[in-house]
């Protein structure tokens, strides 16, 4: 199953970059041999200033056709890291070829795109930069990879 990151917002180098490349890398290392991967990540960006409206016409047409789709949103489900790596298992066995995950731009997810979303994901009620989301999906991903592999990465 291929994995597509769609987000709002163009990350220039430094540590947050750093860390989602290793991130990703892993990932596709890990994930390969469980039919996980590779990961693709696609930044669009609303340079004319049309708001949460823009910017979720940008990311439809980041999602790949038919892909299932999960956006990371401060209202969405709360999970453990291993009730993640299985809903990802579970997606993967039931034939899902594509996977986007979603990361909306300062003022979330259009509310028309979040209601298209076969899941909403949440990394807790505080609000995150949408930067930081990416480092922490790209490092969930990675674990995920590494819980269905029964690798020790994640340890409980």
């Amino acid at each position: 199953m291929r994995v597509h990151l769609c987000v709002v917002g163009r990350l220039r180098s430094g540590p947050e970059r750093d860390l989602i490349d290793d991130y990703l890398k892993r990932f596709d290392r890990t994930g390969r041999a469980l039919g996980l991967g590779p990961v693709t990540v696609t930044e669009v960006e609303d340079r004319k200033g049309g708001g949460m409206a823009a910017e979720a016409a940008l990311l439809r047409k980041a999602i790949p056709s038919g892909a299932g789709l999960c956006i990371l949103d401060e209202r969405g489900r709360l999970m453990s890291s291993p009730d993640f790596a299985q809903r990802l298992g579970e997606i993967r066995d039931g034939g899902t070829g594509d996977l986007a995950f979603v990361i909306g731009g300062a003022d979330g997810i259009d509310p028309s795109l979040r209601a298209e979303a076969d899941m909403a994901l949440s990394f807790g009620q505080m609000v995150w930069p949408h930067m930081l989301v990416r480092v922490m999906l790209s490092e969930q991903l990675y674990r995920a990879a590494s819980i269905l592999a029964g690798s020790p990465y994640h340890r409980v």
